[in-house]
């Protein structure tokens, strides 16, 4: 899946190549809109019919401020990467790209509390090899495009997006795994729309007013639109099914696939070396997916009280639970007494399989039950 996705990016760079190159149109505002109204008008209006918390306007509420943020940081970061080509070569954007993947661990690290093993900073290294490779294999080829009117400033731009991806992405980690898809999707194409739309009419007015249009250019720029809007509704899915690191890992080959289909449709040179940059990417993408990264144990509950316990802390998935955790589960066991009278739990369904404890602060059963506290049992998931 995360291969689908390096295809669209592919997608966007090879219909952007041909708007600048064949047609003279750079608009990347006009096309990150186009992107963003395409989210907005799809994910929003379920926002809006929702009733309860899920709705829009309790989502603006309660957390508004965070998406507005969000929506500006992923606009800027779409932004300052294409602007980066103005000032600086391929080559250097290529390489300082990949500063998006220590960020992202950082940022995992500290926000996600994912904790990474020896063998996930082996991965990286490895994939970042293959990106060297790809990066030499373009040396060698003469394919160290692009401007060097201003090599700091382009430099800058790209770490900048680099950082603010890794902002964005982390984001949508946590709300596509705590959240929820739809409300990701729907806050970002709203808040995307209103200030792509500003920036556009602000930085791009002349160059939208000069576009020469045509059959071709209408069909390119729906063509980008189509995959930039596919690659933001799949990512979600794939970010929920492992993590914002294993993605971005896994988008590296993006720029291979736009290299393979170069050589048809702009005949650029080949290289072995682009062969050896695919197979090194991908052998480093499956190592640091052969082993899970583990997110640090929640605390356990603080307190139990008489009326059915503490809820100070959420609930805890098992299935999420790491092989160093341990979970008490206390089963009080109540019997009947002598008089053949219901137990406890008979009289309230709730208490059947219940993690909730109900006993006094001297440590025995109340209403008359038998048991005490040699009745806890503690399993552990091993």
């Amino acid at each position: 899946m995360g291969q689908g996705l390096a295809v669209l990016i592919c997608g966007t760079a090879i219909t952007s190549q041909y708007l600048a190159s064949d047609y003279h149109v750079n608009t990347p505002m006009l096309q990150s809109f186009l992107n963003y109204a395409l989210l907005c008008v799809t994910y929003t209006p379920i926002l809006i019919s929702r009733t309860g918390d899920g709705n829009v306007l309790q989502i603006l509420r309660r957390r508004g401020w965070r998406y507005l943020l969000l929506g500006l940081v992923d606009v800027e970061a779409n932004y300052a990467v294409v602007k980066a080509y103005q000032y600086t070569t391929l080559t250097s954007i290529q390489l300082l790209d990949c500063f998006i993947i220590p960020v992202l661990m950082v940022l995992s690290w500290c926000i996600l509390k994912t904790r990474y093993r020896p063998v996930h900073y082996v991965a990286v290294f490895i994939c970042l090899l293959g990106v060297g490779a790809m990066v030499g294999a373009d040396l060698l080829a003469g394919r160290d495009q692009g401007s060097t009117s201003n090599i700091l400033l382009g430099d800058g731009l790209v770490l900048l997006s680099a950082t603010l991806y890794a902002v964005s992405n982390v984001c949508q980690e946590y709300t596509v795994k705590n959240l929820s898809k739809v409300e990701f999707l729907g806050m970002v194409g709203l808040f995307g729309t209103v200030f792509s739309t500003i920036q556009m009419v602000i930085l791009e007015r002349h160059e939208l007013s000069s576009i020469q249009w045509s059959w071709q250019i209408g069909l390119l720029f729906a063509a980008y639109a189509l995959c930039m809007y596919t690659l933001y509704s799949c990512m979600p899915v794939v970010v929920a099914l492992t993590s914002a690191t294993s993605v971005n890992l896994s988008l590296l080959t993006a720029d291979l696939f736009s290299l393979f289909c170069g050589l048809f449709l702009f005949h650029y040179s080949f290289s072995a070396l682009y062969l050896i940059s695919l197979v090194v990417i991908l052998v480093g993408f499956v190592t640091f997916n052969a082993v899970p990264t583990p997110t640090s144990a929640p605390s356990p509950p603080s307190c139990i009280t008489e009326e059915g316990g503490c809820y100070d802390n959420p609930a805890v998935n098992l299935d999420d639970v790491s092989d160093k955790q341990v979970v008490a589960v206390a089963i009080i066991v109540t019997a009947e007494d002598g008089q053949g009278e219901r137990r406890e739990s008979d009289k309230d369904p709730r208490s059947k399989m219940d993690t909730r404890t109900r006993s006094n602060s001297k440590g025995h059963i109340p209403d008359g039950g038998y048991g005490s506290f040699s009745d806890v049992v503690y399993s552990t998931k091993i």
